[in-house]
Protein backbone atom coordinates (compact mmCIF):
# COMPACT_ATOMS: atom_id res chain seq x y z
CA UNK A 1 0.00 0.00 0.00
CA UNK A 2 1.08 3.54 -0.68
CA UNK A 3 1.60 5.74 2.37
CA UNK A 4 -1.66 7.69 1.79
CA UNK A 5 -3.72 4.70 0.68
CA UNK A 6 -6.80 4.01 2.77
CA UNK A 7 -8.06 0.40 2.82
CA UNK A 8 -11.58 -0.16 1.45
CA UNK A 9 -14.11 -1.06 4.09
CA UNK A 10 -16.41 -4.07 3.77
CA UNK A 11 -19.51 -1.94 3.11
CA UNK A 12 -17.89 -0.25 0.13
CA UNK A 13 -16.68 -3.59 -1.25
CA UNK A 14 -20.20 -4.98 -0.88
CA UNK A 15 -21.64 -2.04 -2.85
CA UNK A 16 -19.12 -2.63 -5.65
CA UNK A 17 -19.94 -6.35 -5.71
CA UNK A 18 -23.69 -5.56 -5.85
CA UNK A 19 -23.07 -3.18 -8.76
CA UNK A 20 -21.27 -5.99 -10.60
CA UNK A 21 -23.86 -8.63 -9.72
CA UNK A 22 -25.79 -9.75 -12.79
CA UNK A 23 -24.07 -7.28 -15.10
CA UNK A 24 -23.68 -9.02 -18.46
CA UNK A 25 -22.80 -6.04 -20.66
CA UNK A 26 -21.94 -2.60 -19.34
CA UNK A 27 -19.56 -0.82 -17.03
CA UNK A 28 -18.98 0.21 -13.44
CA UNK A 29 -17.56 3.69 -12.90
CA UNK A 30 -16.08 4.47 -9.47
CA UNK A 31 -15.56 8.16 -8.72
CA UNK A 32 -12.85 9.08 -6.20
CA UNK A 33 -12.37 12.50 -4.60
CA UNK A 34 -9.60 13.23 -2.07
CA UNK A 35 -8.77 9.50 -1.87
CA UNK A 36 -12.38 8.64 -0.99
CA UNK A 37 -14.91 6.80 -3.14
CA UNK A 38 -17.78 9.25 -3.50
CA UNK A 39 -19.86 7.66 -6.25
CA UNK A 40 -20.47 4.32 -7.96
CA UNK A 41 -22.20 4.37 -11.35
CA UNK A 42 -23.53 1.30 -13.14
CA UNK A 43 -24.29 1.46 -16.83
CA UNK A 44 -26.06 -1.60 -18.16
CA UNK A 45 -26.52 -2.45 -21.81
CA UNK A 46 -28.93 -4.96 -23.24
CA UNK A 47 -27.95 -6.82 -26.38
CA UNK A 48 -30.93 -7.52 -28.61
CA UNK A 49 -30.88 -9.72 -31.66
CA UNK A 50 -32.02 -7.71 -34.64
CA UNK A 51 -34.26 -9.54 -37.08
CA UNK A 52 -34.29 -8.07 -40.55
CA UNK A 53 -37.72 -7.98 -42.17
CA UNK A 54 -37.92 -9.80 -45.48
CA UNK A 55 -37.67 -7.32 -48.32
CA UNK A 56 -40.67 -7.23 -50.61
CA UNK A 57 -39.29 -6.90 -54.12
CA UNK A 58 -41.90 -6.42 -56.85
CA UNK A 59 -41.80 -9.08 -59.54
CA UNK A 60 -40.76 -7.84 -62.98
CA UNK A 61 -43.33 -8.24 -65.76
CA UNK A 62 -46.43 -8.33 -63.56
CA UNK A 63 -47.76 -5.11 -65.12
CA UNK A 64 -48.40 -3.48 -61.80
Amino acid sequence: MAKNEIPLDDLLLEKIVRALDGLEYGSIHIVVHDSQVVQIERTEKYRLTAEKPEAKIPQAGTGK
